[in-house]
């Protein structure tokens, strides 16, 4: 540097020399204006001058130039010792820094051997517990010794790079793994190790200035407390994770706000309450789940100091639907932090516990037992309206919710409760079922007589139940029950029947005197309870037919799901018969009586014989009347056949007397010939061969044509007759004929019974559906009991008149009306005449032509050959005899 200046001064000495003549030429220095004069002579003297000059000048500022350098190099050499200075304070400050701590520094030339700086003895440090030299020297003495260089190759060096004698063997390979990788690549490192004493070691690797720098520094308590800090912290966020995990998988919004009251985190389920794609979403845009009056109200709630926080019910819409929430948010140091639980489903199951409790307490009210609750103090929470009944307690008394024991005493002092010797005892033994595990059932007999079962069950929160039973009845009943089993039991065995019962398990449980009298059974086998087989076994030794036994061990021990009662009857060796009868009880239990009928069946007997014998005596009659029928109606044929040649003369005249004796001859063929024809259309309807012929007939013309048939025997008898058939009686659908035999029948028999001069009536009227045809008279009437049997066949009542007949006329009436779907009514009385009534059906009914009653066709059924033909056939002019 002090070569340079010279150099710079040197040159500007050169210029102010060459400078110099012009310069004095300038200041009028005479020399140079004379130069052009002097000429050539005086240019070597001028140079001359002009280099001694410069040569004075140079040596001036180089004076000048040593000088100024020297006083720099002065105050640079102060410099330098000041530095010297500080880098000795530097030195001596980093050696009480390098040793102040438990460290060694070891830092590698290329492939040369390793300088160990520090703690010679850290290795050997760390494999001791107590961490202090062999040699009994701290670790702060431990200076570099010269004696102890590592270069050597076998000195401490050696032993602090064996990293595995001193350090876990996987702490061991990761710090070879690093220094080798330093040493070759120049890549740092940093790591925490453990030594084989458990003492932590920071290890650090770094490239410095073309060296490989390991530096080995056992921490500190303040270190290894930073390094469990960072453990904690790194538990911390692993905790955090799992936490922010956890609010993920509630189903509940969870949310943090900041002290801005802005959204700071919230869960994956807010994001999908309000429909937002993501959590980053919802911050982003600062979507709201709450409206801002619930945010305002939750946050006032949350800024009240020492206020406990509690959940709001507020309404909000969650995911598109209008949502009951339980909103809870935390003040904190930071912020606040809320959850939203979902209470509609809670809502709608309170909402329906509270209706059953309300239906429940309105059940309870209608209980006739008497119910009390009461809670862990002992007060009154419920009683249903049995319990004021109970006991005729003031309402306002008991809405009061008094204690138990100030019920017990107002009881007392009303001498409602039973009589105790020391009621306090007493009254301390009840309310000692507070503290029961078991419920405890007493019985109360109170003054006026009243029984009480009293149960007090606890109550699993706390507190007691009291159910009170009245048993008064009950006590009654079974008082009751009991005698009337004696009764029972004394009645059994008064009865001469014999009775027994037998169990569900078809064993004897009763059986009375007269049952083992008449089985001729051991009594002393009976009250040992033998099975129904073992009773049926001895038994049957005394009945010939074994039949029946089946069907009664049936009834007493069958399965049946459906059980019925059996019958049948036995008929023992001895003669005895019995009806049994096996009815089921409730609870399996199954009746077993005998009834001695000996009697009743020998009676039974002769009547089922008298029956058939009878039965038989009106089959040989029918049959007698059915064959008589036909063979007198042939010889009648010619009788009624030959009277008519004898009437016409057609075989010669016939004098007065001899005409008179036919006609009389020709009336009793008819009216024989009539009854005849009746006893047929009888057979022939019990036969079932009778057909109706039905058409359409005038009603107006029918009952005229059967007037007409009886005109002689209304002139004879000088009877009126009065037709009452309105104009518009229109037709009806039967059979004509028929219809006229049943008018001619009847007005027969009502001209029969009438006294000369009297009036006979036929009414015709249509009301409704049916026809009504009714023939009264005046005569004498029929009497109450005759009027029963005046239908049957052959049954004849003169009732002191001329009127004879077979009985066969009304008979035939109500069959051929019957026959036609109608019925017929009779109306009458002694003196006051008789009205019969013929009711038909304007339409027959479809598909009926039966006789009712008798399950034998009707229309549609035929006939006798030439029955209807006969009938009509008949002389509508002859006073015929129809009736009785």
């Amino acid at each position: 540097m002090g070569l340079e200046r010279a150099a710079r001064v040197l040159s500007r000495v050169g210029v102010l020399v060459a400078v110099a003549p012009v310069a004095a030429a300038a200041a009028g220095d005479p020399s140079a204006e004379m130069g052009p004069m002097l000429g050539p002579m005086h240019t070597h003297n001028v140079a001359g001058l002009a280099v001694i000059l410069g040569l004075i000048l140079f040596a001036t500022i180089l004076s000048l130039v040593h000088l100024r350098e020297r006083v720099g190099w002065m105050r640079k050499e102060r410099l330098l010792l000041d530095e010297l200075t500080q880098l000795g304070g530097a030195h001596d400050r980093s050696e009480m820094l390098l040793h102040s701590e438990r460290q060694v520094l070891v830092t590698w030339a290329g492939r040369g051997d390793p300088a160990v700086i520090g703690d010679v003895g850290f290795a050997q440090d760390l494999r001791s517990q107590d961490g202090r030299h062999q040699d009994g020297r701290g670790l702060n003495s431990a200076l570099q010794d010269p004696r102890q260089d590592p270069r050597g190759g076998q000195g401490p060096a050696r032993r602090l790079l064996a990293f595995e004698t001193w350090l876990t063997a996987q702490d061991a390979q990761l710090l070879d793994a690093a220094v080798a990788t330093l040493r070759e690549r120049g890549t740092g490192f940093r790591m925490n190790l453990r030594s084989l004493a458990g003492r932590f070691v920071e290890a650090q690797g770094q490239a410095v200035s073309g060296r490989a720098l390991l530096r080995l520094r056992e921490t500190t308590e303040e270190r290894r407390e930073l390094i469990e800090l960072r453990g904690k912290l790194e538990e911390a966020k692993r905790g955090l994770s799992a936490l922010a995990g956890l609010l993920d998988a509630l189903p509940q919004p969870v949310w943090q706000r900041g002290t801005d009251g802005a959204l700071a985190f919230v869960n994956l389920a807010y994001a999908a309450a309000v429909d937002a794609q993501s959590r980053e979403a919802v911050l982003n845009q600062g979507l709201e789940l709450l409206d801002r009056a619930a945010r305002e109200q939750i946050a006032r709630q949350a800024s009240r100091p020492g206020f406990a926080a509690h959940p709001l019910r507020l309404s909000a819409v969650v995911a598109g639907a209008r949502r009951t929430l339980d909103v809870t948010e935390t003040a904190l140091e930071t912020g606040r932090v809320g959850i939203a639980v979902d209470v509609s489903e809670l809502e709608s199951v309170r909402a329906d516990l509270q209706r059953q409790m309300d239906a429940n307490v309105r059940t309870l009210d209608q209980l006739p037992t008497a119910v009390a609750m009461f809670d862990a103090r002992q007060r009154l929470i419920f009683h249903n309206a049995a319990y004021q009944r109970l006991w005729d307690l003031d309402p306002a008394f008991l809405e009061s919710r008094p204690l138990d024991g100030e019920i017990l005493d107002r009881l007392r002092a009303a001498r409602k409760l039973p009589e105790q010797a020391d009621f306090r005892s007493w009254k301390a033994d009840i309310l000692a079922a507070y503290h029961a595990v078991e419920a405890t059932d007493t019985p109360w007999y109170l003054p006026d007589g009243r029984a009480l079962r009293v149960v007090a069950d606890p109550n699993p929160q706390g507190g007691l139940t009291y159910l009170y039973h009245d048993v008064s009845e009950s006590m009654k009943l079974a008082s009751r029950y009991d005698a009337l089993m004696k009764e029972q039991a004394e009645t059994l065995e008064a009865l001469k029947e014999p009775v027994a019962v037998f169990a569900a398990d078809g064993r004897l449980t009763v059986a009375n005197r007269a049952f083992a009298v008449t089985w001729r059974l051991d009594p002393a086998t009976l009250a040992g309870r033998p099975h129904a087989d073992a009773v049926i076994a001895a038994c049957r030794a005394l009945t010939p037919d074994q039949s029946p036994w089946a069907g009664i061990r049936q009834a007493v021990t069958g399965l049946n799901e459906t059980r019925s009662g059996h019958a049948c009857r036995l008929d023992m060796s001895d003669g005895t018969v019995l009806d049994c009868s096996a009815q089921p009880l409730p609870l399996g239990a199954t009746l077993l009586t005998f009834i001695d009928v000996t009697a009743s069946a020998n009676v039974e007997r002769a009547l089922t014989e008298k029956n058939d014998a009878l039965e038989r005596a009106s089959q040989l009659r029918d049959t007698f009347v059915h064959h008589v029928s036909y063979e007198l109606r042939s010889p009648l044929t010619n009788i009624i056949g030959f009277t008519q040649l004898l009437g016409d003369e057609t075989v010669g005249a016939l004098n007065e007397r001899q005409r008179e004796y036919s006609e009389h001859i020709m009336r009793s063929s008819a009216a024989l010939l009539v009854i005849i024809n009746d006893i047929l259309d009888l057979a022939s309807i019990d036969a079932g061969s009778l057909e109706l012929q039905r058409e359409t007939i005038d009603v107006r013309a029918t009952v005229e044509a059967a007037a007409r048939g009886i005109e002689d025997r209304l002139a004879e008898s000088d009877i009126g007759l009065d037709l009452d058939v309105p104009e518009d009686i229109g037709s009806v659908f039967a059979d004509g004929k028929r219809v006229r035999q049943i008018l001619f029948n009847l007005l027969s028999n009502a001209v029969g019974f009438s006294e000369p001069g009297q009036q006979v009536r036929v009414e015709a009227r249509r009301e409704g559906a049916e026809l009504r045809l009714t023939v009264v008279d005046r005569g004498r009437g029929i009497a109450p009991e005759v009027i029963d049997r005046v239908f049957d066949r052959f049954e004849s009542n003169t009732l002191g008149t001329k009127h004879r007949g077979v009985g066969l006329g009304l008979s035939i009436v109500r069959s051929f009306v019957e026959l036609h779907g109608g019925r017929v009514e009779i109306d009458s009385a002694a003196g006051r005449g008789t009205c019969v009534t013929c009711l038909f059906p304007v339409e027959p009914p479809p598909g009926d032509g039966r006789l009712p009653g008798t399950g034998q066709p009707g229309e549609g059924v035929r006939g006798a050959p030439g029955a209807a033909a006969r009938i009509a056939a008949r002389p509508a002019a002859a006073n015929l005899d129809a009736a009785e």
